[in-house]
């Protein structure tokens, strides 16, 4: 198995498990998007879009063909995400929010960081690799 097949599993599991992970707790889920520091408009279409988006993306890491766009939705969503991290890592926010999937809640925000880091970077090393 190549490192780009390694890195688009890797990443069609984690954006697989997040997304599920919302849906099948849809209502916390939702909760948690209204416990969020942002409009709660804002809250209700994201309650929404972030797993369908998480889905979509590991979809589209699935096939050489979309794998590019997968790579390239992993590292605008990850990015994304990391900068959230960063900011409640530092203080930013007067409480601090979460809406993590499962098992990532236990993370403490340095490993939720680094773990993030480490996923834009494969997003960006599977666009510099061919399959």
């Amino acid at each position: 198995m190549n490192m780009n097949r390694i890195f688009s599993t890797v990443l069609i599991l984690l954006w697989t498990y997040t997304g599920l992970d919302k849906l099948i707790r849809f209502t916390e889920s939702r909760n948690a998007f209204h416990n969020q520091t942002f409009p709660e408009e804002l809250a209700e279409v994201l309650a929404y879009a972030v797993p369908i988006s998480e889905l979509l993306i590991a979809l589209l890491l699935l096939f050489a063909v979309t794998r590019w766009w997968g790579y390239l939705g992993s590292i605008l969503l990850l990015t994304v995400f990391t900068t959230y991290v960063g900011l409640i890592w530092v203080g930013a926010f007067p409480r601090v929010p979460c809406n993590c999937a499962g098992i990532l809640e236990s993370l403490g925000w340095a490993e939720h960081f680094v773990l993030n880091v480490m996923g834009i970077g494969m997003g960006v090393a599977g666009i510099r690799l061919k399959d």
